[in-house]
């Protein structure tokens, strides 16, 4: 029922696009470290950069698991799957980056999320993600359930945030510029934007 995909395009593509909520999946080298699961959706936050690479924005949050997870080893899973329509899940496993703030590549980055304005969600990095592995099977136990909309407590709570307070509030989080398992996380203070 499965199939593998060589590239990132046309009705893969457009379901990916379409899904408003997708999942992450990281961990570290150690045998006994944490491994991470989280869930990303803001409407306008992922883009296919092109056929082999995605990316998505990182907002602020209460830890680092994944850019401490992909700084150490690159590993990653994405996994999208229909809530509505025809059952499916997709999944790419790759090669993940962190991109921070001071990288030249910042700015052509932010380009490729048009339909989002990151300054009152704490953005703090980007993460590129190059599929080495696509494959999508059948979601046939996926509940049907139906989208209402973003909420907007995100944007309520770090849009009163500046450069100077976000730094200090990830600096009194436990496990931002140190993971659960102790591996770097977040550069703190954040890194100034090159935008």
């Amino acid at each position: 029922m499965g199939k593998t995909y060589e590239r990132i395009d046309g009705r893969l593509r457009s379901f990916i696009e379409a899904q408003p909520v997708f999942f992450t999946a990281t961990a570290p080298l150690s045998g006994d470290g944490t491994i991470n699961l989280s869930p990303k959706g803001l409407t306008g936050s992922f883009a296919v950069v092109d056929e082999h690479t995605v990316a998505y924005l990182d907002f602020a949050g209460s830890n680092a698991e994944t850019v401490a997870h992909l700084r150490e080893n690159g590993r990653i899973t994405l996994m999208w799957c229909a809530f509505q329509g025809p059952p499916n899940i997709v999944r790419v496993h790759g090669r993940g980056e962190p991109v921070f703030r001071d990288d030249p590549r910042w700015a052509e980055l932010l380009g490729h999320f048009p339909g989002i304005d990151p300054t009152p969600h704490g953005l703090r990095a980007i993460i590129v993600v190059t599929a080495e592995l696509v494959r999508d099977t059948c979601g046939y136990g996926v509940p049907f359930m139906s989208y209402d909309e973003d909420r907007d407590l995100h944007a309520r709570r770090f849009a009163r945030e500046d450069d100077a307070s976000l730094s200090e509030y990830f600096t009194k989080k436990e496990h931002i510029a140190r993971s659960i398992d102790g591996l770097p996380g977040l550069p703190l203070p954040l890194p100034p934007s090159t935008v």
